[in-house]
Formats: structure tokens, sequence, C-alpha cells
């Protein structure tokens, strides 16, 4: 594999290779503007009214999935925009008929800010489950994956797809400092 000099090269380069294997599973585009769109735009302050007037021509593109519930958005939509969290992906589940949708899980952290109960953690994804989140996209701030064990059992016993992810985090030269590591 050939590097640039960011590293990179050889990851980013497409292989046209006659001989390499045809894939089986497509491209799937899954849009996260209703969640993190908002989010790192205007600290999540999005509401869902403002949302509905484009949601149906959102399910006409066929995207894989929407990502439109998550993260900040729960705590958000409680101590700002004075919202039912739930009553969202209710509403937008009315305009957005074909689109799958997704949410952004905190592992054993739901949505919250720190490590809940076990009973805590099953209730609430089952709630998401029964609302209408097709897709859990679960990450774990510390990459510890003990943390999903508890929401991947109510995932799988929905019959729901989970997402799992790993954190990461890019320190080098070009981005103003020395390259971190742990030695």
């Amino acid at each position: 594999m050939k590097f640039d000099k960011h590293g990179v090269l050889g990851m980013t380069k497409m292989n046209y290779d006659p001989a390499r294997p045809k894939t089986e599973n497509p491209i799937k585009i899954q849009d996260v503007s209703l969640r993190d769109g908002h989010q790192s735009i205007f600290a999540t302050r999005g509401r869902t009214e403002d949302m509905i007037p484009v949601a149906k021509m959102m399910d006409e593109i066929g995207f894989y999935s929407v990502e439109m519930w998550g993260g900040a958005t729960f705590d958000v939509m409680h101590r700002f925009l004075n919202e039912d969290p739930w009553e969202r992906i209710r509403i937008l589940k009315k305009h957005m008929t074909k689109t799958p949708f997704s949410m952004l899980l905190r592992g054993q952290n739901v949505v919250g800010y720190r490590n809940y109960a076990d009973d805590v953690v099953e209730a609430f994804v089952q709630r998401a489950c029964d609302n209408g989140i097709d897709i859990l996209r679960v990450f774990d701030a510390l990459n510890d994956f003990r943390n999903f064990q508890t929401v991947v059992k109510v995932i799988k016993k929905n019959k729901k797809h989970f997402q799992g992810t790993i954190c990461y985090s890019l320190t080098e030269p070009r981005m103003g400092g020395e390259t971190y590591n742990l030695e």
C-alpha cells in the first residue's frame, strides 16, 4: 500500500483491476442531516416542525436510511425546544414512509452523559424500537465494547439492525501538533 505525505493515498486509490471481485452489495447512503446537520451548525436546535417540509422530499430520494434521532437530540428537545423526543419519531414517520430511520446511540449511556442501569437501557432501546427506529448505530466513547452488550440484546430481540462503531481521532503535525501516542 502506498502512502502520500498524509498517509492516505493507498487507502483512497480505487482498484479497477478486472480480476477484482464484484460487489454483491452496492453503496448505501445514510443521510444524517436531520440529526447531525443541525447539531453541528446550530447546537441541535432544529425543531420537528422545521423538518416536516423536507421530510417528504427526503423520503423520495431513496436513501438507505435517515439518521434523525439520538446523540444530543433527546436532551436538547427536552431542555431547549420543549418537544417530546418520542413524538418526533412518530411525526416524521408519517411523512417518511419509505425510508428506514436510524439513530445514534451511546451504548450503555443511551442518549445521556453517564452509564445507566441495564433495565433503564433495555427500556429505552425497546421504546426506540417501538416508536419506529429501524437502525441503531451504537458507539462507546472509550471503545469499550462491553457497553454494547445490553443494547445489542434488545436490538436483536426486536429484529432491528445493529451498527457497531468505533471512535477515533487524528492528531498529527498538519493539525498543528505533535503526533500523539502512548509512548
